[in-house]
């Protein structure tokens, strides 16, 4: 039986700078009842990912920010509670780009679709390396950036969720791939358990030290950078790129919370003739399928890893999307709902 109260993760004011727990509320509403077109899904789990934070300013971006009283956007996996569509069936486990909230009313669209829950892992998988995640590492190597064998990839973030891929797959290609974390354990975690060629820990390194690092990791220069966190991470990049490099841009989370940095070294991307440019999964969403399935298989044949941090409770939604920006997650981010 339906629960009557639905409870939810709302935004009641603009962060300036590091988001606080004022700036949010959970608040209980009635459940709602879908009508035509609609269906009612039971939210299981809620994807928590950097990317949210920059939904809840109102700024231009690819998609438009959180209004104020509403709840907070996030990827979600749930079962179809009540539906007025025939496709969708009660019971039958989805999932869309919903909120942080019990229950979502949705009208199907592009970013909603059914999984095959004995298709993987488990369940949240479809948060992590099948989902948005996973997806995200998988079109960036093998369709935007398609590394060489011999060819070298600089990962940042690259104990996070998006970027640990990103080093397996490259590798998987051929590739000589070097990531950049916080901390000993994470650098460790990036050589020892993803397979990397080489860690760079960032912690203590201002731009200088983080090239003189970089230098060392990688001798003979950088082909492909796979950019998650910009700064002065970016930029000590760019001091070694090679020939016609390419930089892919798919986060900058040490910009999230503050001024922007911006990227003041470009100027090589003139002298490497190299090629930066912005990447987003969204453009990929009718092909989830197809890169779901090639995860699925490469986990299957034990050539893929991954991990999840899974806080419980909606209650625990502010610190747990916090740990994001703290670094003490340990794996792909995602908040036990019901």
């Amino acid at each position: 039986m339906t629960a009557s109260v639905n409870r939810r993760f709302l935004l009641v004011s603009r962060p300036d700078g590091s988001p606080r727990e004022s700036d949010f509320r959970l608040e209980d509403s009635p459940v709602p009842t879908p009508g035509p077109g609609e269906i009612l899904i039971r939210n299981h789990y809620a994807s928590l990912d950097p990317a949210i934070r920059g939904w809840l300013d109102d700024a231009p971006s690819y998609l438009p920010p959180i209004a104020i009283g509403d709840p907070v956007r996030a990827s979600t996996i749930g079962t179809v509670e009540a539906s007025g569509v025939d496709r969708f069936k009660p019971g039958d486990w989805v999932m869309g780009l919903n909120a942080i909230e019990e229950f979502s009313l949705v009208t199907p669209n592009d970013f909603m679709h059914p999984i095959d829950v004995s298709a993987a892992p488990s369940v949240t998988s479809y948060l992590s390396a099948m989902g948005a995640v996973g997806l995200t590492a998988w079109f960036g190597v093998s369709d935007a950036m398609q590394p060489r064998p011999g060819q070298t990839v600089l990962v940042s973030g690259a104990a996070g969720a998006v970027g640990s891929m990103v080093g397996q797959l490259a590798k998987l290609r051929g590739a000589r791939v070097v990531g950049i974390a916080g901390g000993a354990t994470k650098c460790a975690r990036l050589t020892d358990r993803y397979g990397f060629d080489a860690a760079i820990d960032y912690r203590g390194k201002d731009e200088a030290a983080l090239a003189d690092a970089i230098a060392s990791a990688c001798p003979d220069g950088i082909d492909h950078v796979f950019e998650n966190v910009g700064g002065a991470c970016l930029d000590a990049a760019l001091r070694h790129i090679n020939q016609d490099a390419q930089i892919l841009l798919c986060g900058l989370i040490s910009e999230y919370n503050g001024d922007p940095h911006g990227a003041r070294n470009i100027w090589q991307l003139i002298v490497k003739t190299a090629t930066m440019r912005g990447f987003l999964i969204a453009r990929y969403a009718d092909r989830f399928p197809e890169g779901s399935q090639a995860i699925a298989a490469l986990i299957g044949e034990g050539k893929l890893v991954f991990d999840e941090h899974i806080e419980q409770g909606i209650d625990n939604a502010y610190p747990a999307f916090m740990r994001l920006f703290d670094g003490t997650n340990d794996g792909k981010m995602i908040l036990k709902l019901t």
